[in-house]
């Protein structure tokens, strides 16, 4: 103790020895991974009916940070990843996985319905030429990093009681290092390439679906392998089509007459047309139900239904002979031959009796 007769000193030592003692608990450190810190919280262990305790409940990487500085809470490549997990020798040959990418693909509302294959065109880091991504250059080879000794790991001792290990800042925990580094690419093994990826779009997909194409991400350092292109889709709207899960919805226009007398009507589709049978005194607003054209289950359940809802436009240019002739079936009309008019006058009359 570097500070003798200091209380808080003490209690802080004590609450470094407590964190410790916590954190090298398999069971402790299991609820920590699980809960965090509301895992010693005594109010939060009350809610959840779990037992264990930690004074204060304050999160055990707080006070290693507060304490030593640096990262805590699992953060990467901090001296609490080697104490506490994520730790430990790499590959000798320094190889790693290479990152994840995001590609956002636009799509017309067709191809997402029927599926579709698109190229994309990408610049990522794939593997360096002239090293074929091992990161050295030519003839040369590997030697032991003299930072750990090839160990892969160094000691550090904390606060003067704690002694710790953590990864080579040199080697990144390989042990080794590259005698002469490429200078192509400067002992990354990797440098940025062009490439063109096919992506096949499976029917019935929507905004937001996500795909992933396996190896194509970046390519891996050293030789690592790569990482996988993540593929997230944006689907432009339809001018007809409106989209309800899997069943599409279309508006149709139809004439007063064919509303009136019936008729036999063409609806588009999305793959060509179809026909329907609009009934005499069909109403505007109503809905025609084409089973099995809509859009296809992405995960392979059934296909959707097609809903046409028709919409009864009224002339708004009439000529004299056309005026005259619905003046006539005006004058030939009763209440019998309009069921809802009727009903909505006896209606109104009903309020204001």
């Amino acid at each position: 103790d570097r500070n003798p007769g200091d209380k808080d000193a003490e209690e802080k030592f004590k609450e470094i020895g407590h964190a410790y003692e916590i954190l090298s608990d398999p069971q402790q450190r299991a609820a920590y991974d699980q809960y965090g810190h509301a895992a010693f919280d005594p109010r939060a262990r009350a809610q959840r009916g779990a037992g264990g305790g930690f004074g204060g409940f304050h999160d055990p990487f707080d006070i290693f940070r507060e304490v030593f500085g640096g990262g805590g809470g699992g953060g990467g490549g901090s001296i609490f990843d080697e104490l506490f997990g994520g730790g430990g020798r790499r590959d000798p040959s320094g190889a790693q996985r290479g990152a994840d990418l995001r590609y956002d693909l636009e799509i017309t509302f067709q191809e997402a319905a029927l599926g579709c294959e698109k190229q994309i065109k990408l610049t990522k880091a794939g593997p360096c030429e002239s090293c074929q991504g091992s990161g050295a250059e030519k003839g040369s080879g590997r030697k032991p990093c003299h930072t750990c000794g090839g160990r892969g790991q160094v000691e550090q001792v904390l606060g003067g009681f704690m002694r710790v290990r953590q990864t080579c800042p040199r080697c990144e925990g390989a042990g080794q290092v590259i005698e002469k580094p490429c200078r192509r690419c400067n002992g990354t093994g990797r440098t940025d390439q062009h490439g063109t990826v096919t992506i096949r779009i499976p029917p019935g997909v929507d905004t937001g679906t996500r795909l992933r194409s396996s190896g194509n991400g970046e390519s891996g350092a050293r030789g690592g392998p790569s990482g996988d292109l993540y593929v997230v889709l944006h689907v432009r709207a339809h001018e007809i089509f409106q989209r309800d899960g899997d069943d599409l919805i279309c508006e149709v226009p139809i004439s007063f007459v064919q509303a009136a007398l019936g008729a036999n009507i063409e609806v588009p589709t999305l793959v060509g047309s179809a026909h329907i049978k609009v009934p005499a005194g069909t109403q505007s607003g109503s809905v025609f139900r084409l089973r099995g054209r809509g859009v296809k289950n992405v995960q392979g359940y059934g296909q959707g239904d097609l809903h046409v809802r028709v919409v009864v436009e009224v002339p708004t240019r009439l000529s004299s002979e056309q005026r005259g002739k619905l003046e006539e079936f005006a004058a030939l009309c009763d209440e019998n031959v309009n069921p809802r008019s009727r009903s909505f006058f006896e209606k109104a009359r009903d309020l204001f009796r």
